[in-house]
Formats: C-alpha cells, sequence, structure tokens
C-alpha cells in the first residue's frame, strides 16, 4: 500500500472518529480537538523519513548520503520499516500519553 492510499484512508478513519466524537458529546471544540490530535498522530507515522530513522540511533544526527535506493529496487521480501525498540518506546510514549489526554479532555 502507497503512502498515499495510507493517507487517504487514515484520514477516512479520522473523519469517521470526528463525527462520532462530535454527536456523542454534541461539542464542536471536542471534534475540532480530535481533529487536530489525529492530524499529528497520522503526520508523526506517515511523514518521518524512515529510510533515515531506520540508521543507528548514533547516525541520526549525521547528515545521511544522498544516495537512497528506489522501491524497486529493493529485493521483493525486504521490509521498508524496520522494528527498532528505541523507536518503539519513543513513540509508544508520546502517543500513549497523547490518547490519554485526548480521552480525558472528551470523556469530561
Amino acid at each position: 500500500m502507497g503512502r498515499e492510499a495510507a493517507l487517504r484512508r487514515s484520514l477516512v478513519a479520522l473523519a469517521a472518529v470526528m463525527a462520532v466524537v462530535g454527536i456523542w458529546t454534541f461539542s464542536p471544540k471536542k471534534a475540532l480537538v480530535t481533529y487536530a490530535f489525529g492530524i499529528v498522530g497520522i503526520a508523526g507515522f506517515l511523514l518521518p523519513d524512515w529510510e533515515y530513522f531506520d540508521r543507528d540511533l548514533s547516525q541520526w544526527f549525521t547528515p545521511m548520503h544522498a544516495r537512497r535506493t528506489a522501491a524497486a529496487d529493493r529485493a521483493p521480501g525486504s521490509s521498508r520499516f524496520h522494528l527498532c525498540p528505541l523507536r518503539v518506546l519513543v513513540m509508544s510514549l508520546t502517543y500513549g500519553f497523547g490518547l490519554y489526554k485526548w480521552w480525558m479532555f472528551i470523556s469530561s
């Protein structure tokens, strides 16, 4: 699935969640907060240059070589996204805290 298709599906899902929150709470403010949180969440997963962050953590602060491999040049079985424990921990803590704060705002 390409980035455009993933973005499209994410935005449609966000619109559905926003509609449910707006109808459930009868609050346009809470629906807009849901939209803002959703856009930040989608941007955090889909926009980063994962090829840059797939490097070792110690290399994140050095420039990346201009030569990049195109998707067609990669091996068929190779995955573009590699699970890095530090990245998973940071994203889990960040989005978990954000989701907690969003839920507290919506449920109040």
